[in-house]
C-alpha cells in the first residue's frame, strides 16, 4: 500500500501536485454539521485551483443541521490543504479535503462551524500562557454487525440486530444440506461480557480490523493497536496515537468514515451508538488528554499521587465539577444514558482513581515515563461531535486550574462494593439527556472564556437536542411499555 500522508504542513500547491501525481479525477469537500456528521460535495479535479483555497466555494447553509435560516443561507467553504488525502471511501480516484466555513457577508469564520470552535480552543490555550499545546487520544469503541433493521411508524416500532458473533445465534440449526460451511452453525462466539481479547475463531473480525487499520494508516492516522472489546456480537476498538486537538478531531471523523465504508464493502455494518445491545457492555469514547509547555508534560510529577501533578489534579477537578454540563456535549444522545448506568464497566462515578475503570477519570499506570502521563476521561461516547466535545473538556479542565479546584480524595476501591454510607457520598453522572441539557443551560460560562464557544452556539445546540432528539424519543411508545402496561 502507498501512503498519502505527505508533508506535515501541506500547502495548496502541494495539493495540486498530489492530484497530478496520483491522477485524481474528483475532489471531495467535507465539513461538519453541528450534531457531528460529515457533509460533502464533489467537484472535478479540473476545477481545483489555488484560488479555491483563498476565495472559497459556496453552499446552502440552510440545509445543514444547526446552521443558517433560509433567508441567510449562502455560506462559503475554504479547504484546509493540510487535510488532503486520497479518499479511501471512493472507487473513483478522489482527493479528500476537510473545509472550514465562513460567512460571505463578513468574511469571518462562522461561529457555528464546530471545527472553528476547536481551532479557537487551541488558540485560547496558548493565550493563557499556561501551556502551548494539548494532546488527545480518544478510544472509539464500536460494534460491527452483520445486519441491522429498524423502523418507527404510527402503529409499530422495532429494531433487529444480527451478528455472526452474537451469542444468541448459538442455538441456530443452520442449513443441514450445506457443504461449504457458510450456512452451518460452527459455534465459536464470545459470550456476553466475555469478548475481551479472545483469539480467532471466536474473534471473527481480526482480518477486517487489520484491513481497516491499514487503510487508516494509509490515510495518515497513526494506529497503535486493535482488538476485540468486551461485548458479544462484534464490539471492537482501534486505538489512535495521540495528536493535537483539531487534528485529532479531524482524525475521529476520518476514523468513523473509514470504518463505516470498509465494513460496508465487506458486507458488515458499523455503529458508534453507545448502547445498541441490552444487557451487555456499551461503547464509550475514553479520552486521554494532557497539557504540555516547551516540550514538558505539565501533568507529570514523580512524587505525586499516580505520578500526576497538582496542576493535573486541578484539571481533573474541573472535569468532575462541570461533568453534568460537559456531558451535554460529550455524551449527547438519549442512547448515551442507556450506557451510563451501574454495571457494564460504565464510568458513572464522579471521582478519579488510578486504574479504576468505574471512575469518571482514570489515571493510566502502564508506564513511569513522564511523556506518557495523562488522564483519561471515560464518560464521553462517539456520538459526540469531537470538534465540540474535546474543546469542552479542555475548557472545563482549564477552569479547574484557574479556580484551583480540588478533586477530593481518589477512590481506589471497587466502588460497587463500598459500604452504603461511603457509596452515598459519591456523586454520579446524570441519568438522561434532559438532565445534562438542563445542566448545560445553567453552567456554560466556563465554555465562553476567550470566545471559544458562543452563547448562540450553545443555545442552538440545546434547542436542537431538545426538539429533534429528546422530545421525539419521549413522544413515541417504547416496546417494553407494551410488556408492562398492555394488560393494565
Amino acid at each position: 500500500m502507498t501512503t498519502t500522508k505527505g508533508p506535515a504542513r501541506r500547502t495548496s500547491r502541494d495539493v495540486l501536485q498530489l492530484v497530478e501525481s496520483k491522477n485524481l479525477r474528483m475532489v471531495d469537500l467535507k465539513f461538519i454539521d453541528l450534531p457531528g456528521t460529515w457533509q460533502h460535495f464533489s467537484i472535478p479535479a479540473t476545477e481545483l485551483s489555488e484560488d479555491l483555497f483563498t476565495e472559497g466555494i459556496g453552499f446552502d447553509g440552510s440545509s445543514i443541521r444547526g446552521f443558517q435560516k433560509i433567508h441567510e443561507s449562502d455560506m462559503l467553504l475554504f479547504p484546509d490543504p493540510t487535510t488532503a488525502i486520497v479518499d479511501v471511501g471512493c472507487d473513483m480516484p478522489t482527493l479528500s479535503l476537510v473545509c472550514n466555513v465562513k460567512d460571505p457577508m463578513t468574511g469571518q469564520p462562522y461561529s457555528r462551524d464546530p471545527r472553528y470552535v476547536a481551532q479557537k480552543a487551541e488558540a485560547y490555550l496558548k493565550s493563557t500562557g499556561l501551556a502551548d499545546v494539548s494532546y488527545w487520544g480518544p478510544e472509539l469503541e464500536h460494534f460491527i454487525f452483520s445486519s441491522i433493521s429498524f423502523d418507527q411508524t404510527s402503529h409499530s416500532g422495532y429494531y433487529f440486530i444480527d451478528s455472526e458473533e452474537g451469542i444468541w445465534n448459538s442455538g441456530e440449526q443452520g442449513n443441514k444440506n450445506s457443504t461449504n460451511g457458510h450456512d452451518r452453525n460452527l459455534g465459536y462466539r464470545p459470550r456476553h461480557k466475555e469478548g475481551y481479547f479472545p483469539v480467532p475463531p471466536i474473534d471473527k473480525l481480526q482480518d477486517l480490523r487489520s484491513e481497516i487499520a491499514l487503510k487508516m494508516i494509509d490515510s495518515g492516522i497513526n494506529i497503535e493497536v486493535h482488538h476485540h472489546e468486551v461485548a458479544t456480537a462484534g464490539q471492537v476498538e482501534l486505538d489512535m496515537r495521540y495528536d493535537t486537538l483539531t487534528k485529532m478531531a479531524d482524525n475521529v471523523l476520518l476514523f468513523k468514515y473509514i470504518t463505516k465504508n470498509m465494513c460496508l464493502k465487506k458486507g458488515y455494518t458499523a455503529t458508534f451508538m453507545p448502547k445498541p445491545l441490552f444487557q451487555d457492555n456499551g461503547s464509550g469514547m475514553h479520552v486521554h488528554q494532557s497539557l504540555w509547555k516547551n516540550g514538558v508534560n505539565l501533568f507529570y510529577d514523580a512524587k505525586g499521587y499516580a505520578q500526576i501533578s497538582q496542576l493535573a489534579k486541578h484539571y481533573i477537578a474541573g472535569l468532575l465539577a462541570h461533568s453534568p454540563a460537559l456531558l451535554a456535549l460529550a455524551a449527547p444522545t438519549t442512547n448515551s444514558y442507556r450506557r451510563l448506568v451501574p454495571g457494564y464497566e460504565a464510568p458513572i462515578n464522579l471521582v478519579y482513581s488510578q486504574r479504576n475503570r468505574s471512575a469518571c477519570v482514570r489515571i493510566p499506570m502502564y508506564s513511569t515515563n513522564p511523556k506518557t502521563k495523562r488522564i483519561e476521561y471515560r464518560c464521553p461516547d462517539a456520538t459526540s461531535n469531537p470538534y465540540l466535545a474535546l474543546p469542552a473538556m479542555l475548557m472545563a479542565g482549564l477552569d479547574g486550574i484557574k479556580r484551583k479546584l480540588d478533586p477530593g480524595t481518589p477512590i481506589d476501591k471497587d466502588i460497587y462494593e463500598l459500604p452504603p454510607e461511603e457509596k452515598a457520598k459519591i456523586k454520579s453522572t446524570p441519568g438522561s439527556l434532559g438532565e445534562v441539557l438542563d445542566a448545560l443551560e445553567k453552567d456554560h460560562a466556563f465554555l465562553l472564556e476567550g470566545g471559544v464557544f458562543t452563547p448562540d452556539l450553545i443555545e442552538t445546540w440545546i434547542e436542537y437536542k431538545r426538539k429533534n432528539e429528546m422530545q421525539q424519543v419521549a413522544l413515541r411508545p417504547h416496546p417494553y411499555e407494551f410488556y408492562l402496561y398492555y394488560d393494565a
